[in-house]
């Protein structure tokens, strides 16, 4: 199955989060980062198995900045 990687910068460290089912891992570069979510995600997914996967939607949108 495919799964959603969201992945943004902390610090020195790549978090890399999984809509579809709620995992986060985190890595030094960004290949690890999913790699460690690839398998936190299949260990999840062993404990608790999912019959439809929910697809998220990504937009963009702004908010005004005040100086």
């Amino acid at each position: 199955m495919v799964y959603t990687a969201v992945i943004y910068k902390e610090e020195e460290w790549y978090v890399a989060q999984c809509p579809e089912t709620g995992t986060t891992s985190q890595g030094v570069t960004v290949e690890e980062a999913v790699e460690n979510l690839k398998e936190a995600t299949g260990l999840y997914l062993e404990e608790f198995p999912q019959k439809t996967v929910f697809r998220p939607m990504v937009t963009t949108f702004e908010v005004p900045v005040y100086a």
